[in-house]
């Protein structure tokens, strides 16, 4: 408070902040590659690029067999081997077979396949079974997430959508954050204005505490698969996200001149409270980047 304006103070450290853990990357010790370099003329061997045209072939031979499948049965029926109830039995059990499949690949499962089945349904369905627009709308967007991209890439593209989100949820929880503590402390005393200068301290410091967390993370990392140093690591996160829980209440306690006793009955009700808050803010920022993957 001596030397920094709150406000500047928060941006200054929420921008050193994700800056840091925008550059830092991740370990990849943990991870055993065994791939041999091969070349072919001047042209080097892509692996990843060949993971997933052979991907791209799987599914390929996955719908060719489908078909084939599907023809075989019919031939059988034409040539009376099977009859009409026989076939529709079987094309049955096949379609469940291949959604099952299709629905164990899915990273978010709504039920449908497609786009098309749930148009599908939606047109031939009965009108209480049908999806609102709102719900519609969504699992549209999540099946567009999910298609054409494997379980890795989607998670690696959701993973990155929610790290560059998290700022602007912050902006949005910080006022409410500051709502709770101004509904629990004298509205005579205490402004509106007061709260949001005690909120923006409070989530410098954890913004400050979440950056020495990935720093000695990284740095440990280095020495690989480490049990010692994993434990340590370990060790370390408790300790400082202990700390920063523990934090909100002697500095709740400096800031208001509240005693001890008053300050641990409040406290511990604007956790609970924010807590919850925070939770519908998080999901509701998890299916905003999901259905935001491009």
């Amino acid at each position: 408070m001596s030397y920094l304006a709150p406000i500047r103070l928060y941006i200054f450290i929420s921008f050193v902040t994700f800056f840091v853990m925008s550059i830092v990357p991740e370990n990849e010790n943990n991870e055993t590659v065994n791939v041999k370099n091969n070349f072919s003329g001047n042209k080097y061997y892509d692996h990843d690029a060949k993971m997933k045209e052979a991907k791209k072939i799987d599914s390929l031979e996955i719908k060719k067999d489908s078909i084939a499948a599907d023809n075989f049965i019919k031939s059988l029926e034409k040539k009376g081997f099977l009859n009409k109830k026989e076939v529709d039995s079987i094309q049955k059990e096949m379609e469940i077979s291949r959604k099952k499949k299709w629905n164990e690949e899915l990273i978010v499962n709504i039920g449908y396949a497609s786009i098309e089945e749930m148009d599908s349904i939606q047109k031939f369905a009965k009108e209480e079974d049908k999806l609102g627009d709102f719900y519609y709308w969504l699992n549209k967007k999540f099946i567009l997430a999910q298609k054409g991209k494997t379980q890795k890439e989607v998670k690696e593209k959701f993973q990155d959508a929610f790290f560059k989100n998290i700022p602007k949820a912050l902006f949005i929880y910080m006022p409410l954050f500051a709502f709770v503590l101004w509904l629990f402390q004298d509205k005579k005393r205490w402004y509106y204005f007061d709260h949001g200068i005690f909120t923006l301290h409070y989530f410098s410091f954890l913004l400050l505490a979440s950056l020495i967390m990935e720093l000695y993370s990284y740095f440990f990392g280095l020495a690989g698969e480490n049990v010692l140093f994993q434990s340590i690591v370990g060790i370390l996160d408790l300790i400082v996200i202990v700390y920063m829980l523990y934090y909100f209440f002697p500095a709740h306690h400096r800031f208001y001149g509240q005693s001890r006793l008053i300050t641990i009955i409040k406290g511990s009700i604007i956790f609970v409270i924010n807590m919850i808050i925070l939770g519908f803010i998080l999901t509701a920022l998890a299916a905003y980047s999901f259905i935001n993957i491009h």
